[in-house]
């Protein structure tokens, strides 16, 4: 566990930062796979591929059919869909469970993909077994154990992960430590010992990892002296509501551990805005019993710029939308970039068909050159918290939408279409100040390569702590009433100089 002391943390930076919370990891051979939850976005369960644990690629995401997965637009599908999803390596197959909030009584749904970048199977459902964060782990015999969150505790039944069908009659295994939520279980088996690694504390400030051990994967359990394993709970530390973990054995004998964190700032009692980011950690192994080991692993800033002219026939896994897939309306066009179908309405709050990357940084700028058609480039948690400016017959306006407050900020007429749309965030670093949110949001556009401010929105607004939910910021372009088209797409983590003196 974490103390506070004056010592600076080696491991502020996530491995995967941005919205990517509720991390599994596995490994095969030299090969590490990550996946994280994804909730209402489409496609569902991020895929990245590492080889030395602090550097990550995202190499597809597992459910990217609609055929494998569910979602909703609109505040009823905010914060629902996928949740917690396990990825395992057995018998040269990988496999992925996880929970679709929006089919939940449909029980829990399992994939599997011989190449874990490629195409993975039509889920299957354990009719039955009903609950969130599954996890599976197979015995020496080949059983197949189904471990998952149930308001009691941990329940645990065996299952045919072919068919999904489950095997014997599910029963509460764990009731944990005595915090509350105990949820997110992972069984890992080290030696003769299988070890229960669960969530506890709730999502919060309170989050933490605890562990339990035994001869069977089905208990009963002897919980470690040491709970919490890992907490920033009533710490100073920079990185907060750290948990869910799972545990990985590297090709050495060593171990490591992902898990979730965030990362507040501002004004009392902070704020975070990137949604829950996946961190990484050493283990240590005392008397059987796993030591967090923090600062193991120096982990680089990732790099997280990009530009997007959609050259080619195929969107990069990085883009999601809420409640649809986005490859129905972010049409290529080869050599003419992305014809954006009609989305909402031009007065609309709702997204309708919202192209969209998460943000990952304290600071940054996102741009969109749209020659044609009139659009909107928001920052969004859902559609009751969101600011962007939207270009209609040629006059851009700076919007925010906080709950029910839906106001115009600033317009400016006069824009050529080729100025790309603009928005930055510019962090708070004041450690000092109460009056400050997390950081600026700043609305406007590009020209002479300048951002051209209209307006400012302070982050608070655009963060978990006022929106609620499980997600994090994404960016996002819309076609607004009709058609538009999208030629370039670019993301900064950091913001461009600035005036607020249109042209």
């Amino acid at each position: 566990m974490d103390t506070n002391d004056s010592r600076k943390p080696l491991n502020v930076n996530p491995i995967i930062p941005g919205f990517y919370p509720d991390p599994s990891i596995c490994r095969a051979g030299e090969d590490y796979y990550l996946v994280t939850s994804s909730f209402e976005y489409f496609p569902g369960v991020p895929l990245f591929h590492s080889r030395d644990l602090v550097r990550w690629e995202q190499v597809g995401n597992v459910l990217d059919r609609p055929g494998q997965l569910r979602v909703r637009r609109g505040r009823e599908g905010a914060s629902a869909g996928v949740y917690a999803p396990t990825v395992r390596h057995n018998d040269g197959e990988f496999w992925m469970v996880t929970t679709n909030r929006d089919d939940v009584m449909k029980g829990h749904l399992i994939v599997r993909a011989s190449d874990p970048a490629g195409d993975w199977s039509d889920p299957v459902h354990t009719t039955g077994a009903i609950g969130i964060d599954p996890d599976l782990a197979w015995d020496e015999d080949g059983t197949c154990h189904l471990t998952w969150s149930v308001p009691q505790g941990i329940a645990q039944t065996t299952v045919d992960p072919v068919s999904g069908k489950v095997l014997s009659e599910p029963r509460i295994i764990w009731t944990g430590t005595g915090l509350a939520h105990t949820e997110s279980p992972h069984l890992v088996r080290r030696g003769g010992l299988w070890y229960l690694v669960v969530a506890e504390g709730g999502t919060g400030p309170g989050h933490a990892v605890c562990v339990a051990r035994s001869d069977s994967p089905s208990g009963p359990w002897e919980p470690h002296p040491g709970n919490p394993v890992l907490s920033h709970r009533s710490t100073t530390h920079p990185v907060q509501n750290t948990g869910h973990g799972d545990l990985v054995e590297l090709p050495d004998g060593s171990w490591a551990m992902v898990h979730l964190g965030v990362r507040p700032r501002g004004s009392f009692p902070e704020s975070h805005v990137n949604g829950r980011e996946t961190f990484l950690t050493g283990v240590d192994w005392v008397d059987d019993w796993p030591v967090i080991v923090e600062d193991r692993f120096a982990v680089p800033e990732a790099r997280t710029a990009f530009t997007d002219d959609f050259g080619t026939p195929d969107l990069h896994p990085r883009w999601i939308a809420p409640g649809t897939d986005p490859r129905s309306f972010a049409v290529p066009e080869p050599g003419e970039g992305l014809r954006l179908l009609a989305g909402r309405a031009p007065g609309a709050r709702d997204a309708e068909r919202l192209l969209s990357v998460r943000a990952r940084d304290a600071s940054w700028t996102a741009t969109a050159t749209l020659p044609r058609g009139d659009a909107a480039l928001a920052v969004r948690i859902d559609d009751a918290h969101w600011a962007g400016v939207e270009r209609r017959d040629g006059t851009l306006s700076a919007r925010a939408v906080v709950g029910p407050l839906d106001q115009v900020l600033a317009t400016a007429d006069g824009i050529a279409p080729e100025h790309p749309l603009a928005l930055r965030a510019v962090a708070n670093t004041e450690q000092y100040s109460f009056s400050k949110g997390p950081d600026e949001i700043h609305l406007g556009y590009m020209a002479d390569g300048e951002f051209h401010t209209l307006a400012t929105v302070d982050g608070r607004y655009v963060s978990t702590e006022v929106a609620g939910g499980f997600t994090g910021r994404v960016i996002g372009v819309e076609a607004l009433g009709a058609d538009a088209r999208l030629t370039r797409f670019s993301y900064a983590p950091e913001p461009a100089p600035a005036t607020t003196t249109p042209v």
